[in-house]
């Protein structure tokens, strides 16, 4: 596949590195203004790193926008004048509508919006992923391309906002989880190294026994709780201390917040 990803910032750098490394493209372009960053990825051999989007549309078949919101209209409308029939246009662009997209494009176009995070450099993305009418024709072709960086789910484009919250914020909440276990184990005794080290996968095996079982959490939580044991006495107290209610209020106000910015 030739593949372009415009506006290869944190988001795109990540992108681009899952892709090569699963070898989904024959062959990349990598822009931004500025591309002094992206010299190592002309190593692969098969990248082309440019300040040019007009080439870079060009020469590629599917197009993946990973620009700010504020540029998206203006990126999009410098190179409307190159989309052919065949083009596919994946937007990550947060909070871009597909409607607004095709203000610019026309609706005859394969439009997929994609919600990736950052964990994709590792192929461990969750990507959400939707399109307008003429796009489902090509959405197995996404899913293709992201389920080798991770794990993708068709949703409505009404949800896609709450998914960027789920799956990309999702990131830094589960982070913080992850440092607070460390500090944890740093205050029984394990050195720092070690103590992120056990909380890391930790965390990796737990999230692996819901995927591999297709268990519910507390039928997991059941198995490893017994009569007045360690376990059930940690548990109760950090839902004595809000833990739950904390991270659910915490989603919600990152919620509330994203659609405040797209009202704004």
């Amino acid at each position: 596949m030739k593949i372009a990803i415009i506006g290869a910032g944190n988001l795109g750098i990540s992108m681009a590195t899952g892709i090569l490394h699963s070898g989904a493209a024959t062959t990349m372009y990598l822009t931004r203004r500025h591309t002094d960053t992206l010299q190592e990825f002309e190593a692969y051999g098969n990248v082309i790193t440019t300040s040019d989007n007009r080439l870079a549309v060009s020469e590629s078949d599917i197009l993946i926008f990973a620009v700010q919101p504020a540029d998206f209209p203006a990126v999009l409308t410098s190179v409307v004048d190159l989309l052919g029939e065949n083009h596919v246009i994946i937007s990550t662009v947060t909070g871009f509508g597909i409607s607004e997209i095709e203000a610019i494009t026309g609706a005859g176009r394969y439009i997929i919006r994609a919600m990736p995070n950052t964990a994709i450099s590792v192929q461990h993305s969750t990507t959400c992923l939707c399109s307008n009418e003429h796009g489902k024709g090509r959405l197995e072709l996404a899913q293709a391309i992201f389920n080798r960086m991770g794990h993708s789910m068709i949703i409505p484009e009404a949800r896609m906002q709450a998914a960027t919250v789920i799956c990309a914020s999702g990131v830094a909440f589960w982070m913080r989880l992850i440092r607070a276990t460390t500090q944890g184990a740093i205050q029984l005794g394990f050195d720092a190294p070690q103590a992120q080290e056990l909380a890391m996968h930790t965390c990796r095996g737990a999230a692996e026994l819901l995927i591999q079982s297709g268990s519910h959490p507390e039928a997991e939580i059941d198995r490893v709780t017994t009569p007045m044991g360690c376990t059930i006495e940690g548990l109760n107290e950090m839902e004595h201390q809000g833990l739950s209610a904390s991270l659910i209020r915490g989603i919600v106000t990152s919620f509330d917040k994203i659609s405040d910015i797209r009202k704004g």
